[in-house]
């Protein structure tokens, strides 16, 4: 049994009541089960020697860290950077930036996912493993036997069934490719982690009248839709944000392509294009709606943002196809000096779909028709603009 710190029950609950309502039926898993279990050991974003990577904290050397960290329901905590498990490191240990790949989503968010899926007591519901937390909400709401959590990472699932263990579930726990066949038939699959498009062998697992839930990755877009008849579903995009990490295939993702040549030319280059933008820099990974349609519209930009010690803003945009843009402004609401190379002029793109926003008070993605079909074509839809994601 792992050591409990005494007055975790306390954190739990005050993260509840600043979740949910008394009354929600979700309110009484959060307020109950020992989310500090599940992330013993974590990592963080931190700065050192000049230098961004990931620094390990252990909770049993820290605990008012790891109460803070475990009961902040806006909080996810990274448990697995790369192919490095926090539960393997030593304290104190810092690895080279890279892309997190586990850990235990913030609680008010896993709660919505699953209040998108309206659960039924006799629902049998599939969900995403990960530490394990969201898990063992699941099993607070339902029956063990009615939920099935799986994960591509062997020791995540093995971790995860020892932890559940302690709190006294007993799910099915599987290692399984969440975009293969799933191990089973469900009446609800909610998804914690981002696809780039609907799986259709989700569709094959779910019942008639199933309802699935998920997030499509690089994007914002949260979507719900129930099975119909033709073996498709339809549903609706909800009217805000939520973002998951993507899906991997296996122990890490693969690496990124090299792109020093265009970064370069982001970075310095005059460009084929100078022009004064229509509206300020703006952090497009903070937007939702706008990255979202912009992703729609150009997919696989990569997006960076800088700001100097003098105030300056620069915001840079990459795609593979050889288009970049470069952004800088002074100030805040100054109009920026755009610079842009390549085929397409990015930054151009992005002011069609600030204009869209500024004109329309917002994007059609927001509240969104969704129909599935049963390939796992995703057809998007609203007040005439039209979108499709690819099948899975």
């Amino acid at each position: 049994m792992h050591w409990m710190p005494a007055g975790w029950d306390h954190h739990a609950t005050r993260m509840a009541d600043e979740t949910v309502r008394p009354e929600s039926r979700w309110h009484g898993p959060l307020a109950t089960t020992p989310r500090h279990l599940f992330v013993p050991r974590w990592w963080t974003n931190s700065r050192k020697d000049g230098a961004w990577g990931y620094e390990l904290h252990d909770g049993a050397s820290d605990p008012d860290a790891w109460m803070t960290s475990a009961y902040d329901k806006s909080l996810s905590v990274i448990t697995r950077v790369g192919p490095h498990h926090a539960d393997h490191a030593t304290p104190g240990t810092m690895v080279p930036e890279t892309w997190p790949t586990s850990s235990s989503t913030l609680p008010d968010l896993v709660v919505t996912m699953y209040q998108h899926a309206v659960i039924a007591d006799g629902s049998r519901i599939l969900v995403t493993c990960g530490s394990g937390y969201g898990t063992a909400l699941a099993c607070r709401r339902l029956p063990d036997q009615q939920v099935t959590s799986i994960d591509i990472d062997p020791y995540l699932i093995q971790a995860a069934r020892e932890r559940l263990a302690e709190t006294g579930h007993h799910p099915r726990l599987e290692v399984c490719d969440l975009t293969r066949e799933l191990p089973g038939t469900y009446d609800r699959i909610i998804s914690t982690v981002s696809v780039p498009a609907i799986p259709a062998t989700w569709l094959t697992a779910l019942r008639p009248g199933g309802r699935l839930v998920t997030t499509l990755s690089r994007t914002g877009l949260l979507i719900t839709a129930d099975k119909t008849a033709d073996g498709g579903a339809t549903g609706k995009v909800a009217p805000h944000g939520a973002g998951f990490m993507s899906t991997r295939h296996g122990d890490d993702y693969p690496p990124a392509p090299d792109n020093t040549a265009r970064w370069d030319a982001a970075k310095t280059a005059e460009g084929e294009s100078v022009t004064t933008g229509r509206y300020p820099v703006t952090r497009v990974s903070s937007t939702w709606d706008v990255r979202s349609t912009l992703e729609l519209t150009v997919p696989d930009i990569e997006h960076h943002y800088d700001k100097g010690t003098d105030g300056t803003r620069t915001a840079y945009m990459l795609h593979p196809d050889g288009s970049w843009a470069r952004a800088q402004a002074t100030g805040p609401r100054d109009l920026p000096t755009v610079h842009q190379g390549g085929p397409r002029r990015l930054w151009d793109e992005l002011d069609r779909i600030r204009t869209w926003l500024v004109t329309d008070g917002d994007l059609p993605v927001a509240g969104a028709a969704v129909r599935i079909d049963p390939d796992g074509t995703c057809h998007l839809a609203r007040s005439g603009w039209t979108a499709t994601v690819g099948a899975g």
